[in-house]
């Protein structure tokens, strides 16, 4: 780590205080070495390196003063009192809190409303700490991820018997090995991709983002990454168990959720391409209001992918043991809703269609006066909005070669060019200058995130949540083959910006951090909270948050909180009470600014350890 300058000037001049680097040298030593023993887990060698820690006094030494006057006492005092947290049981090592099982089975099941988010009320929340299962070890690196995942991380065989002839998932000795499978592409996801390729531009980087619906263990967004392409994949919490959770392991984004009865929690305009693989939705009901909800988070002249039944429905109506009749008034049904939506049908061979939506109204006039069209919203408001059948109008245009909402760069030029909802000055308080003056900002704030946690730029870590996203400059900061950002927009948030981070070839999610995430214990290996705090001061309990944040955060796994010096005291002693070590820092702008850095890392324990979390 280079100094410059007089290493005891602490002024506001960029590089960090050299008592502040050698202390977390030490700090990020011990993790270093908790994350190299075996695949990753804390065992003997975790032990020598916490015994090393005496040689590092500087570490517990340390107090960093607030240098903001009269106030209750430094960050890091170790006089205030520290809660401690007990381990939850072992029934609870898969706990999904909206998600829930026995909860699901209350619900109505129409529309699959029983499998959407239904999370408990304040009083049956759990206040305890999810553990790892037995063995739990870190996964794989990228791209090996990809192929295996330890059995003892996800020990659950089902799907092995259940797709076996289906080449989804292997168990293999202590591994789970996937093969690249799938029930509609037998022949592995590359094969089946390059065929989708000969229609669609996936290799020139028009195509960027793209939508799994029913994904199962999300091998085609898994094999999409070798043309730089990354997929939202999503799939319910069912009868095929750990599907979204084995995506995760595998280091491919994936969140647990359904089309039922409430709008999906992306803004419109987002994706490039949407995808269906026998993912059993029921296209052609409710009056197409799923193929609808589909057109609606579909970009203008993006593509919609359907593989599977009812696509060639005269050869496999035997085969899918479904009457030919039943499938040939389904597929003429999603072709009549297709061509109501202004689709433009571009390829159908073996089981395999593929439509384009169009890129403007102009060569829709028609269509408007056929369908019911949606309100128009100043903003998209969609979280837990009922889904209506209803078709979403374009941005308007003035002559037919206009995409409708702008036309967007190809990737990876995309995700640094000035984005269309930002250029038509379409999000309020954002100007061209202040995204440009955004961008600059985070990229020095990851390169000083950089100089203290060395593991960023290695592929420790993969799958990475952004919990208060912003413009997406975090992820933009950080963009690399080795990991991909999940990038959460807060509904409490101030200004919508989601559709922004998909205009720059990001992929996100709108969430309410009151509630638990749609997505499996130990999901994510580093977790950046940004001003979260603040923005859910007096919302919602700073405690729930932080405990749901251990719950989705891998052992070992680490956080980097950047709020104001007085929330982060707060922050700092629940996640001490939750067998996280921590270590505040100085802005990287110097000590006098009251923003500060808190890095933390979560300790490795499994089911059955110790029961007492005492640091």
């Amino acid at each position: 780590m280079a100094i410059k300058g007089n290493p005891g000037d602490n002024r506001s001049r960029g590089p960090l205080p050299i008592f502040v680097v050698v202390g977390l040298c030490c700090f990020f030593y011990l993790l270093g070495a908790w994350q190299r023993s075996g695949f990753g887990k804390g065992d003997s060698i975790a032990l020598q390196m916490t015994n090393k820690a005496e040689d590092c006094s500087i570490l517990s030494n340390l107090e960093y003063e607030t240098h903001h006057g009269d106030q209750s006492g430094t960050v890091d005092d170790p006089k205030l009192e520290v809660k401690q947290f007990e381990p939850c049981g072992e029934q609870y090592v898969d706990y999904t809190p909206c998600h829930d099982q026995m909860r699901a089975m209350t619900f109505p099941r129409e529309n699959m409303n029983y499998r959407e988010r239904h999370c408990p009320p304040e009083e049956e929340k759990l206040h305890c700490l999810i553990p790892a299962p037995k063995g739990y070890v870190t996964p794989f690196q990228w791209p090996k991820s990809r192929d295996y995942v330890p059995f003892a991380n996800a020990p659950h065989k089902s799907l092995t018997v259940e797709k076996a002839v289906q080449n989804w998932v292997q168990y293999e000795g202590n591994l789970f090995r996937f093969p690249g499978g799938g029930t509609q592409f037998p022949h592995g996801a590359d094969a089946y991709i390059d065929q989708l390729a000969s229609v669609i531009p996936m290799d020139n980087g028009t195509v960027r983002t793209a939508l799994d619906t029913g994904c199962g263990v999300a091998s085609w967004g898994a094999y999409l990454f070798k043309k730089n392409v990354i997929a939202m994949s999503f799939a319910p919490r069912d009868s095929h168990e750990a599907q979204v959770q084995f995506a995760l392991e595998r280091g491919v984004p994936a969140v647990i959720g359904v089309l039922g009865t409430v709008k999906l929690p992306f803004p419109s305009r987002a994706f490039d391409m949407a995808h269906c693989s026998r993912c059993l939705i029921p296209w052609a009901a409710n009056g197409g209001m799923y193929m609808m909800e589909v057109d609606r988070v579909l970009r203008p002249g993006g593509y919609w992918i359907l593989s599977g039944p009812p696509i060639n429905w005269r050869t496999n109506y035997q085969a899918w043991q479904r009457p030919k009749e039943e499938l040939e008034e389904e597929q003429r049904m999603i072709e009549e809703i297709a061509e109501l939506l202004c689709w433009e049908k571009k390829y159908e061979k073996g089981e395999i269609a593929i439509w384009r939506k169009r890129v403007n109204n102009e060569y829709c006039s028609e269509r408007d006066s056929r369908v019911t069209l949606c309100e128009s919203l100043k903003s998209e408001n969609v979280w837990y909005k009922k889904m209506e059948a209803c078709v979403t109008l374009y941005p308007e245009t003035t002559n037919s070669d206009e995409v409708a909402g702008g036309e967007l760069k190809p990737f990876p030029e995309r995700l640094n060019a000035i984005p269309p909802r930002i250029a038509s000055g379409s999000v309020p308080g954002v100007s061209v200058d202040s995204f440009q003056e955004e961008d600059k900002l985070w990229k020095k704030h990851v390169k000083a995130y950089k100089r203290v946690n060395k593991f960023l730029d290695t592929g420790r870590y993969r799958n990475i949540l952004d919990m208060n996203a912003g413009l997406g400059s975090f992820a933009a900061a950080l963009e690399s083959p080795k990991l991909w950002v999940m990038n959460v927009m807060p509904t409490k948030a101030e200004s919508d910006t989601l559709g922004v981070l998909y205009e720059r070839g990001l992929i996100g999610i709108y969430h309410d951090w009151c509630e638990a995430f749609s997505t499996y214990p130990r999901t994510y290996d580093l977790i950046h909270a940004n001003g979260v705090f603040s923005l859910y001061k007096d919302k919602c309990n700073v405690e729930d948050i932080l405990l749901e944040m251990d719950r989705i955060l891998r052992p070992e796994g680490a956080v980097i909180f950047r709020d104001h010096v007085d929330i982060l005291g707060q922050v700092k002693r629940i996640a001490t009470g939750m067998r996280w070590k921590t270590k505040t820092v100085d802005n990287e702008d110097g000590p006098l600014i009251p923003e500060k850095v808190l890095f933390a890392v979560k300790r490795y324990w499994v089911v059955g350890d110790n029961n007492s979390t005492a640091l």
